[in-house]
């Protein structure tokens, strides 16, 4: 920390301040008039709660590289958020969602794959240089097929095709900056369209009955079961949702590393990833949870807790995003953006074809350019019960991503060449 060129290298003190931006979003959001019930017409909260702390990374007042808040985050909140928002959720309400979700999500995986040959084939005509050497370790395509890793997958099939295709170090971590700096900037686009989405569904006249009625729901059993939260209650929530954790962790740490040494070749579907079981093993204690009477601790605020943890990784998120790194590499980050763009013209198109509403949308992209990290703040952000949908989609990329991702490579490897 001391190495670090931020002004501020105290996680508690970073932490603090990522507490009061989030404070001062939902005051403000609360405004009944002025200023600010204007500016929230336009900006929504959820959007202001990531966006905010990146510019603190911007400025150099954080420095994502050397704090341990996201890790955190992710590896505690976000499994604690999983379980609880899982275990207050009508599953078999979520599980009748239909078949528009699959195909929104494999549609998501399909842009990734054909955008990124797409993009390396136009920007090579714009600078055939990006295809010299295309069988050096440091060649364009080869770190482009790490971020298709990360776009279909996650970090575990990302390292997968930094292994397989033996990419250059230097060239790998210009395009892990591009992978983080678009993939939050789209995330940032899709938490705007969670915020209204009912105007986009109307004008592509999408069947919204099924997610409507898992609302209503929620909302009801919530109504009905609401009770004023008592010290107990709120010991006994975050008791399940961290000895969940504790479990999750627990299993985690002890099974990938023996499918690694027993099973190697599982690493192909990212199965040697302790963050994968993770995610695997925390969604599928929520969902056991979810039928037994532990689900009725919605009443008492589980799912308010499960989306406090929500915020404050959607605010770590946020951190991790520092726009002075685009001037590194431009060329890359324009690439990147012409990929993303492929990807959302194809989804924007399969929606109209199949009349799919914008949470299946936003949520299939999301768990293919997010993972698992990123999904269900983006279903959530729509309703928190719709969350698991998100965890489901994230998980089903861990398993295709590294395959998507090689074939991937493959083609733009061709491209270029080599």
């Amino acid at each position: 920390m001391e190495n670090s060129g931020a002004l501020i290298t105290n996680d508690a003190i970073v932490f603090g301040i990522l507490a009061l931006i989030l404070g001062g979003v939902f005051w403000t959001s609360s405004f009944e008039r002025g200023f600010f019930k204007i500016f929230y017409r336009i900006f929504p909260p959820l959007l202001l709660c990531y966006f905010v702390p990146s510019l603190f990374t911007t400025f150099g007042f954080f420095d994502p590289e050397q704090s341990s808040i996201y890790f955190v985050a992710s590896r505690y909140l976000l499994p604690a958020a999983l379980v609880l928002l899982t275990l207050s959720a009508d599953l078999p309400a979520t599980f009748r969602l239909g078949p528009k979700a699959l195909i929104m999500f494999f549609t998501g995986t399909l842009g990734v794959m054909i955008g990124g040959p797409l993009a390396l084939m136009v920007a090579s005509m714009i600078d055939p240089g990006l295809i010299d050497g295309a069988d050096s370790p440091a060649a364009v395509w080869r770190g482009m097929a790490t971020v298709a890793g990360s776009w279909i997958g996650g970090g575990a099939n990302q390292t997968a095709i930094f292994e397989i295709f033996e990419v250059d170090a230097s060239v790998f971590s210009a395009w892990i900056a591009v992978d983080v700096i678009v993939a939050n900037i789209w995330m940032a686009i899709l938490l705007y369209i969670a915020a209204n989405p009912s105007g986009i569904d109307k004008r592509l006249k999408s069947d919204v009955s099924a997610i409507d009625h898992l609302r209503v729901k929620a909302e009801e059993f919530e109504q009905k079961t609401a009770r004023p939260p008592q010290l107990t209650d709120l010991m006994y929530i975050l008791a399940i949702g961290f000895g969940a954790v504790a479990l999750a962790h627990i299993v985690a740490d002890s099974l990938a590393p023996w499918i690694a040494e027993t099973y190697p070749g599982l690493a192909r579907y990212s199965l040697t990833s302790g963050f994968f079981w993770l995610i695997v093993v925390a969604t599928t204690l929520g969902v056991g949870l979810s039928f037994t009477r532990l689900r009725n601790l919605q009443a008492a605020g589980a799912m308010k807790i499960g989306r406090v943890f929500i915020y404050i990784l959607v605010a770590a998120i946020g951190m991790r995003m520092d726009i002075t790194a685009i001037f590194d590499n431009p060329e890359y980050f324009l690439i990147g953006l012409f990929w993303v763009a492929i990807h959302a013209v194809l989804l924007i198109t399969m929606a109209v074809l199949i009349r799919a509403p914008m949470f299946f949308m936003a949520v299939g992209s999301q768990a293919n350019i997010g993972g698992a990290a990123s999904a269900p703040v983006v279903a959530a952000a729509f309703h928190p019960a719709l969350a698991p949908v998100g965890v489901l989609l994230a998980v089903l990329g861990y398993i295709v991503g590294t395959y998507g991702a090689y074939i991937t490579g493959l083609i733009m490897q061709a491209i270029s060449g080599g």
